[in-house]
């Protein structure tokens, strides 16, 4: 039996559920020189001319790294008992190898500290996009090696942070880092070749499985070990029609079965090597592995935005691809030019992505039945709409408040449905760079002015709040 969000019947959740904002190093650090921090690759990328909206760079930002205690006092306000946050390699580990440097992880050690003194559960994302550049000079993902030094700075930071900090993801969406940042050449280090992308997905894959390995031969047997994957939830256009099943398969294949197959059963689909064996042959999974890359996790993060439609392609159809991923002449999906993606119906935020609760629901329950008994956590879920203060300064935002109950509303159900998830980190805690749409879309429920720095909580924000406070869903209109 599933809840329904009326006045009746309120929306609650467990007692436990970690009601939490997640946030990445650098769209709202800053400091980017500070404290012997070297260039990432979406430093680089950022100062490259026509690669982000305006030119613009992550280099202030929303200027966390100074701020941080001011941050965690309004996380406090707004009643959240987890954060997530990520880590940047480059101002722990310079070069991507070698020793750490102490200042940068003493920002960490206070960070951490400032929230468990709050009550505030932290989560540490170890890889949220930004390899360091001398990493992407020597090859970047594509490359093997570059598995082998993401788990030595696992080790490093997971020896400094694992007394305190209990809940560990070594990716975020490392479907982006391949991708959109090796295929498509929309994300950093923005190159295009396909080969490459499916060598940098299965080194991201080999860098998960050493990386939980390093983490816990240094932490606490307690601390939970995990990874953050933004699985789409694939629909043919027409359910009936074979060709658009086919098609369906093979994007989900490219977006959740080339990560998970491996991670969580060991293997990959037979049906993703055989699609891909014109681009290559594989040859870079060397023996052992699948068996380094399968270890337990102790719980798995969903990132959830909106469904992806597809169909049989056109031959003879032009016209931009509708995948919402950015504007590329170059595919993000590797032979799959025969796929023909559709914008899905309803309404759509400001990344012109539709909104539709029950993907989320869909998607829960998917890794309920593939990783029965697996603890599941939403670790972004989000939208971008044109928020403004208004003349008294505050900034209403109904739309978000709207995706936001919609979405919750869904988490609980798949609850009642059986499936064991037990927090959700909304994205984001507050605007920031979104990447190379620069400062031009703003997913924060807290509203940031870039010149001032100033920082206001929307509407959003405090519905949030009140549900994190009650357990429950309050209603829109309370705001």
């Amino acid at each position: 039996m599933s809840d329904s969000a009326t006045p009746a019947t309120p929306v609650t959740f467990p007692p436990a559920f970690l009601w939490g904002a997640a946030t990445s190093a650098y769209q709202i650090e800053g400091a980017v020189r500070e404290d012997g921090r070297t260039p990432s690759i979406w430093d680089t990328f950022s100062h490259t001319p026509g690669k982000t909206a305006g030119g613009e760079t992550g280099d202030i930002a929303v200027d966390h790294y100074h701020r941080y205690r001011d941050d965690v006092a309004m996380m406090a306000d707004l009643n959240l008992n987890a954060y997530r946050f990520s880590v940047s390699w480059s101002r722990v580990q310079p070069t991507g190898r070698g020793p750490a440097v102490q200042r940068g992880l003493d920002f960490y050690r206070r960070l951490v500290d400032e929230l468990l003194a709050k009550g505030i559960k932290p989560a540490v994302t170890l890889y949220h996009w930004d390899l360091p550049q001398e990493l992407e000079d020597a090859g970047g993902w594509p490359e093997r090696d570059t598995a082998y030094r993401f788990a030595e700075y696992a080790q490093i930071v997971g020896e400094a942070l694992g007394d305190r900090v209990e809940q560990w993801i070594t990716l975020n969406e490392p479907w982006c880092s391949a991708f959109l940042g090796y295929a498509s050449g929309v994300h950093a280090p923005g190159r295009t070749d396909p080969a490459a992308a499916l060598k940098a997905a299965h080194h991201l894959n080999l860098a998960h499985g050493l990386g939980a390995k390093a983490l816990r031969s240094v932490m606490p047997a307690r601390n939970q070990v995990a990874l953050s994957l933004n699985s789409s939830v694939v629909r043919p256009l027409s359910p009936s029609d074979p060709a658009d099943q086919a098609a369906a398969r093979k994007i989900d294949d490219l977006s959740s079965g080339i990560f998970h197959g491996p991670i969580l059963h060991g293997a990959y689909p037979r049906t993703l090597l055989e699609a891909t064996s014109s681009l290559t042959d594989w040859s870079f999974v060397l023996d052992g592995d699948l068996e380094l890359i399968h270890q337990p996790l102790d719980a798995l993060g969903l990132n959830y935005y909106t469904p992806t439609l597809v169909s049989a392609a056109d031959p003879d159809a032009k016209g931009p691809r509708a995948d919402g991923h950015g504007a590329s002449e170059h595919s993000p999906w590797p032979a799959a030019d025969d796929v023909a993606f559709h914008q899905s119906p309803g309404e759509q935020t400001e990344m012109g992505w539709s909104v539709d609760p029950t993907g989320l629901h869909e998607l829960i329950m998917r890794y309920t039945r593939e990783a029965p008994g697996l603890p599941l956590y939403v670790t972004e879920n989000g939208a971008a709409y044109d928020d403004k203060p208004d003349a008294d300064g505050r900034v209403h935002d109904p739309e978000r408040v709207s995706y936001l109950h919609g979405h919750l509303t869904e988490v609980r159900r798949a609850i009642a449905d059986g499936a064991d998830v037990r927090g959700y980190y909304l994205w984001s805690l507050m605007d920031n760079f979104e990447w190379a749409y620069g400062y031009d879309k703003r997913f924060g429920a807290v509203y940031v002015d870039y010149v001032t720095q100033q920082r206001t909580p929307k509407s959003s924000a405090l519905w949030y709040a009140r549900a994190a406070k009650s357990g429950t869903l309050p209603e829109a209109e309370h705001i």
